[in-house]
């Protein structure tokens, strides 16, 4: 069993805290005893029922907010009124391929977003600022496994941009202002709550219904799947660490995954065959994803726990139990 780093009790804001990952961490946070205050505008991205479901367990227990991050006004007043310790900021307009159609929606959200919250932790002293930034940004990155040292020279769709410039913003506001900040590149996070425009969550859907599901290209791409429950111990070791002012971690799987082996795995979780409709690739898809934890696993002794058929069996069965 993996053994947390000792986090005292803080008063931390989560924004995005009622999506996937955001709703795992306000949970685990609140059985711990600190207190949280989740940020997030329920926007039409996916239904918003779903992230009503994802915090009714505990939501008497925390503070919510609903707003947007480009509301600066409200960003302020809940600064004010708050007095964090930490901010983890998970909020953003995510997705590689809707980033295309609206760039401007993803520019304004992720980057003025950032920028706000930044701005409100140094008007009011917030002390630390724990970033999600993404695989995406090491873009068409013919060295693998990525490292965090990597030179990143070509993202290639305006969702990972964005991401990329929120971690250069995130690196001003640590220098200039003395804000801790850790910048977390996610490696395709899945599980339970898992946003329902996301493959595992469509394959599985179809593959239980007997319909056809749809894969992009010959199924060769690969990418390397984190399970949440290996997120959320790599955010909360971040919240923990006070040793570095500035650090960028990738926390990933650590393993990758054809497109093929995803399909065949979930087939062999689930017990049926799954049906496939042939499309080409498309545009802003990497060709793959690898994570080099090795600078996790240095600083935070943080490695990946769970085998990608655990987490899909893991989250086969949650599926089930909701339906949906």
């Amino acid at each position: 069993m993996r053994r947390l780093a000792l986090l005292k009790a803080k008063n931390i804001l989560i924004t995005g805290g009622a999506g996937f990952i955001g709703s795992h961490l306000a949970e685990q946070l609140v059985d711990e005893g600190h207190a949280v205050t989740i940020f997030d505008d329920f926007n039409d991205y996916y239904n918003p029922d779903y992230k009503e479901t994802n915090i009714a367990r505990f939501r008497d227990r925390v503070k919510l907010v609903r707003a947007d991050i480009r509301d600066a006004v409200t960003v302020e007043r809940t600064f004010a009124a708050g007095q964090f310790d930490s901010v983890v900021h998970l909020a953003a307009r995510a997705g590689v391929r809707p980033s295309i159609s609206d760039p401007k929606l993803y520019v304004t959200t992720n980057i003025d977003g950032t920028f706000n919250l930044l701005d409100a932790c140094r008007y009011h002293e917030v002390p630390q600022f724990i970033f999600a930034s993404s695989s995406s940004v090491y873009g068409v990155n013919e060295k693998v496994p990525f490292a965090e040292s990597d030179a990143l020279t070509r993202t290639i769709s305006p969702y990972a941009a964005t991401k990329l410039a929120c971690e250069q913003i995130c690196s001003n506001y640590s220098h200039l202002f003395g804000i801790r900040v850790m910048c977390l590149r996610f490696f395709t996070v899945y599980g339970p709550r898992q946003r329902p425009d996301l493959a595992i969550n469509k394959f599985t859907k179809r593959i239980l219904a007997g319909e056809a599901i749809q894969r992009y290209g010959d199924g060769s791409s690969r990418r390397d799947y984190t399970f949440i429950s290996d997120i959320v111990a790599g955010i909360r070791a971040s919240l923990a660490y006070d040793r570095s002012d500035f650090e960028i971690v990738n926390l990933g799987g650590s393993k990758t995954t054809t497109l093929n082996e995803l399909i065949a795995t979930l087939e062999e979780v689930i017990g049926r065959e799954a049906i496939i409709e042939q499309l080409p690739d498309q545009p802003g898809d990497v060709p793959q994803t690898s994570a080099d934890v090795s600078k996790a696993k240095e600083i935070w002794n943080w490695e990946p726990q769970v085998s990608l058929k655990e987490g899909l069996s893991q989250y086969v069965a949650w599926f089930r139990e909701r339906g949906r």
